[in-house]
């Protein structure tokens, strides 16, 4: 048995040491731990993923239950990364508290009360030392869906000046008819006519991704047999 006691309410402070009892190498549960942050990196996704859901559905009940369970996961790698002696919970809460009062100079700063919104973009930037189109291009996460990476990245190159190039939708999706299926140059044609096609959608003002949702969305909708 541990020392971990039932309570009428918990804290944040008590998910922290929920978990470290759950990953505790002797009487902690066999599944918890022995997981690393690979193993349960898609749970991060999914569990965020989720919590958009909730979102969507504008359901306070369901998106209450997400949002524990998307700290669940952050309190878990925060956990295997102190038990490596590299950070702790403490450590994150202040990192991010030092965030938000950095980026929001015109409340916590010599601008607070101003109504004047500082750019984001530029502080990200000065903070994490990216200066150049690569250092910003580089920063945008690979584990980001491929068409809102490929949104995001479009985005910050315009910000700098430097437009990416991409191939006009007709002539990608004609490259793409020309090809052998399943071959390399088919699947390098259909990246030409997806990147292509995610800046025509920036071009009308519209989000490629959710897009995309929806479409799916009515897809699935037009499964589903008519009331008669």
């Amino acid at each position: 048995m541990t020392d971990f006691s039932r309570q009428e309410h918990y804290t944040a402070e008590d998910l922290v040491r929920l978990i470290a009892v759950l990953r505790d190498p002797e009487q902690g549960c066999p599944w918890d731990k022995v997981q690393t942050h690979g193993s349960i990196r898609m749970n991060f996704l999914e569990e965020a993923y989720e919590a958009v859901d909730a979102i969507d559905l504008d359901d306070p009940e369901l998106l209450c239950e997400e949002l524990g369970d998307v700290l669940m996961q952050a309190v878990f790698h925060t956990c295997i990364e102190q038990e490596r002696g590299r950070f702790d919970w403490q450590q994150v809460c202040d990192g991010v508290c030092r965030k938000l009062i950095a980026r929001h100079p015109h409340i916590f700063g010599p601008e607070s009360g101003s109504d004047r919104i500082t750019d984001w973009d530029s502080l990200k930037n000065k903070e994490k030392g990216r200066r150049t189109l690569a250092d910003d291009l580089d920063s945008v996460p690979r584990a980001m869906p491929a068409l809102m990476r490929a949104a995001k990245l479009q985005k910050r190159a315009a910000r700098r000046g430097a437009p990416l190039p991409a191939e006009d939708c007709a002539a990608a999706a004609r490259a793409l008819c020309a090809q052998q299926p399943g071959s390399a140059q088919a699947e390098q044609a259909a990246g030409d006519l997806l990147f292509a096609a995610v800046a025509l959608a920036r071009a009308a003002g519209i989000d490629p991704e959710q897009a995309l949702q929806r479409k799916n969305d009515s897809v699935c909708a037009a499964a589903h047999p008519t009331d008669i």
